[in-house]
Order: structure tokens, then C-alpha cells, then sequence
């Protein structure tokens, strides 16, 4: 749940009015425009949707109008508003987009950018009448950029791009985005870079897959620097965007938490496999890596299928699931039973158990593993 309290910047010593009472469930932000609010809101809405309301309304939600109406295919992530237009980031089938919406004609136009697949964020806007929106931009093989967008016609501009050292190209690599299918039919996106002159699909290649998968955290398909020593030695790195993220929309959040959190597993699973299958990595040169509740998900792989990978590393891995949400003196653990469960009641705690890579490990044939942790990390004990 969510909260806005509004001040009156005529008023700056004034006192701040709820702009809606928190509701349980409820997640929404606002943007105001003249005398009205345009509202992002989950209410009634899983994917989110864009609502307006007069300024004198706010927290009569019967006064809310729809602007943008829920859609089960398409994921709502953000706004901010400009004189008559509103600029919307959202996904769709995994995919970004960012639209402009002219209010007075309903008309949008959409930003192009050069890349199949990327990451990009509506950046720090405070001038409502500007003619330009900031977009803060890079993908797996463009370097972290900053443009600005003619609101009217789409047109970009580059004002800065971080500089990369050693003579990169981005022209040396290639991305793609494919899709693998999942033990229970789901389609999970899988975002790829590799080195051009150093890749044949013949199966050949290292691989090295990464993921999160936890909280509704979308790992986005950005840039690297560090990351270029893996590709130029021919290593081909993929990001698996699996369940417990919110890559597909929020109900990819909720089918990879509580009792569905195997899910995360099973998807990282099937990944590496349909990769080796369609030849993007050698079965035997498999690598993969996550931290924190991403190394709940290395000690979940390592448990359920060792065999599939020559070396994890799992970086602060939370992996004592059930003991630590059994302790309520952990201050972050109450608050965590949202996405894992209270093992207080039997069901939860039979289903952690399950999973817990900490009480799954077997004597059996594990893969090199790299653990780091730390020894003050407040959320992830060592």
C-alpha cells in the first residue's frame, strides 16, 4: 500500500492533507495538471491504470474518471504530466514503451529508440510547460545515455552518454530477446548479448545466466561495462526474466511468490536448458548467478538441478528461509511474510520447507560455488 499527502507550495508552512486515506492494497502515485490530478492506481486495476480527479475531489474515488483503462496485457509503470500531455512508460508483452498522450485529442505518439531491447526511465521533468521529456536510456550494449524528446514530435536528442574506456563499440555486440517455454506452458523472456565476431549458434560457446526473481524487482536489460570482460572472451550472458518479477505485468509477480515461489526455480530451470537446447551455450560451460533473495534462487537451482551447471555464485544468498521467518526479533521479518509466508501456520511452513536451500542440501554432486557475503548485511545474515 501507498500514500500521497499534498502542501500547497503558496503555503510552504501549511499542513500537509491526505490526498486519499491508505487503503490495504492499494498502490497508486499523482501528478497534477492545472485543477486536476492524473492518478496511477491499482485500484480495481492488477496491471494499473491512469485516472483523473478535480483537486477539490481527491479522495472521493467515485469522482475518479478512467484516462487510461486497466488492460490485462499491458503493464502500467509510470507517468508525469506536461501541459495537455502525459507521458506513459509501460510494458507490454516484456517489452518498454514510452508514450506521449495529448489530452485534448486522445492522440499518442510513441519514442523510437535503436535498440530491439532496453531499459529506459521517464527522468526528473519539473517544468510542466517544457516542450521536452528527459528519458534516461541504455541497453546490453548502449552505454547509459540521457535524451530529450519533442513532445510534439517525437524527435530525439543524445546530451550524454557515460564514455567507455578501451576502445568499445557497441556495433561489436548483438542482443536479442527470446522467449523459452516453461514445464507448465508459460513463456519466459530471455534477454541475450554476445560478441559478434565470437558467437556461432553451434552450441559452443560459454554461457553465463543471471536472475533476481523476488519482491516484483524487474531486472531490466541495461548496460555493463564490467560485464564487456565476459563477452569478450566469448561468453554469451543472458538475463532470465522469470516469475517473481514484474517483467510480464504484476500477475508475473504474484505467480513466482508465496506458494507459488518454486516457480522462480523451475523458470531458471527451463531456461538453461531451452538455451542449451536452441545452441546459445555448451551443457557443459553453464554458469549462473544471483544475490541476496537471487541467491535464494542459486540455493533453490542448486538443490533442484546441480547438474545443469559447472559454477554458481550466490552473492549474500538468503537460503535459511524457514529460521529466519520464524524469528520476529529479525526486524525485517514480519514485513517479509508478505512474499514468503508465515511459517507459523503449517501450510507456509511445509511449502518453505520444501524449497529452503538450507534444509534441502543432500550429499550429492554439487557445482563449483562461489559464496560472498557480509558480515553487518542488516537483510541478509551471513
Amino acid at each position: 500500500k501507498s500514500g500521497v499527502s499534498i502542501l500547497d507550495a503558496n503555503a510552504p508552512m501549511g499542513n500537509f492533507t491526505p490526498f486519499l486515506p491508505i487503503e490495504d492494497n492499494h498502490e497508486y502515485a499523482v501528478e497534477k495538471l492545472g485543477d486536476d490530478y492524473y492518478i496511477y492506481t491499482n485500484w480495481n486495476a492488477t496491471n494499473f491504470r491512469i485516472m483523473k480527479v478535480s483537486a477539490d475531489k481527491t479522495s472521493d474515488k467515485k469522482a475518479w474518471t478512467d484516462v487510461i483503462v486497466h488492460r490485462d496485457d499491458v503493464y502500467l509503470q509510470d507517468l508525469t504530466a506536461f501541459t495537455d500531455k502525459l507521458v506513459i512508460k509501460e510494458k507490454e508483452n516484456g517489452e518498454t514503451r514510452l508514450r506521449v498522450l495529448t489530452l485534448s485529442s486522445e492522440e499518442s505518439i510513441t519514442l523510437s529508440f535503436d535498440d530491439p531491447v532496453f531499459s529506459a526511465h521517464i527522468a526528473s521533468n519539473p517544468e510542466v510547460k517544457s516542450d521536452y521529456v528527459r528519458i534516461a536510456y541504455s541497453s546490453m550494449t548502449t552505454p547509459s545515455s540521457v535524451y530529450d524528446f519533442n513532445l510534439k514530435t517525437g524527435e530525439r536528442k543524445l546530451l550524454k552518454q557515460d564514455e567507455v574506456l578501451g576502445g568499445f563499440s557497441s556495433l561489436n555486440y548483438k542482443i536479442e530477446r527470446i522467449f523459452i517455454e516453461a514445464r507448465d506452458g508459460k513463456k519466459i523472456p530471455v534477454s541475450i548479448v554476445y560478441r559478434k565476431d565470437m558467437f556461432e549458434k553451434d552450441g559452443s560457446n560459454p554461457l553465463f545466466q543471471y536472475a533476481y526473481g523476488s519482491y516484483g524487482s524487474t531486472i531490466e536489460p541495461s548496460f555493463s561495462g564490467p560485464r564487456l570482460s565476459l563477452l569478450d572472451r566469448g561468453v554469451v550472458y543472458a538475463i532470465a526474466h522469470i516469475r517473481g518479477s514484474q517483467m510480464m505485468g504484476r500477475p508475473w509477480y504474484e505467480d513466482g511468490k508465496l506458494f507459488n515461489k518454486k516457480n522462480s526455480f523451475y523458470d531458471f530451470i527451463d531456461v538453461t536448458k531451452g538455451l542449451t537446447a536452441e545452441k546459445y551455450g555448451h551443457p557443459n560451460k553453464i554458469y549462473a548467478m544471483g544475490g541476496s533473495a537471487g541467491g535464494l534462487l542459486m540455493g533453490g537451482v542448486l538443490n533442484m538441478a546441480p547438474e545443469l551447471y559447472l559454477g554458481v555464485g550466490a552473492h549474500v544468498p538468503f537460503v535459511d528461509v524457514v529460521t529466519t521467518m520464524l524469528d520476529e526479533s529479525i526486524p525485517l521479518t514480519t514485513g517479509e511474510w508478505d512474499e514468503w509466508g508465515n511459517p507459523a501456520q503449517k501450510d507456509y511452513y511445509e511449502y518453505m520447507l520444501s524449497y529452503s536451500p538450507y534444509d534441502q542440501v543432500e550429499r550429492k554432486d554439487y557445482p563449483n560455488i562461489l559464496v560472498t557475503t557480509g558480515l553487518w548485511d542488516s537483510q541478509v545474515q551471513y
